[in-house]
C-alpha cells in the first residue's frame, strides 16, 4: 500500500488548499484509506450494512480533515449570479 502523494491528494480532493494537502499527506495514510474516508463521506450506510467498523485510526483522521473542507465550501453557499464565480 503506497502512501499518498500530492498529486493523489490534488486528484481526489475537490477545493483542497494547500494547508488541507498537507494535512492529509501528514497524516500517513496510504491512497487506499482516502478512498475509504472518502467512501465514509459520501453515504456511511452501505459501509454500516457492510457490517464494517466505524472509520478510526488515519481514515477517522481523514474523515475529519475531509469534512472540515466540505463545511466550509458549504458555509460559502452558491455564488451569487452574475458574479464571476457564478456557473451559466
Amino acid at each position: 500500500m503506497r502512501r499518498l502523494l500530492r498529486d493523489d491528494v490534488v486528484k481526489t480532493v475537490d477545493r483542497a488548499d494547500e494547508v488541507t494537502i498537507a494535512q492529509i499527506i501528514g497524516t500517513g495514510a496510504t491512497v487506499e484509506e482516502l478512498a475509504e474516508a472518502q467512501a465514509w463521506l459520501a453515504n456511511d450506510e452501505p459501509m454500516i450494512n457492510d457490517l464494517r467498523p466505524l472509520a478510526h485510526g488515519r481514515v477517522r483522521e481523514l474523515v475529519d480533515i475531509l469534512s472540515e473542507l466540505e463545511e466550509d465550501s458549504d458555509e460559502q453557499g452558491p455564488a451569487e449570479p452574475g458574479s464571476t464565480s457564478a456557473v451559466s
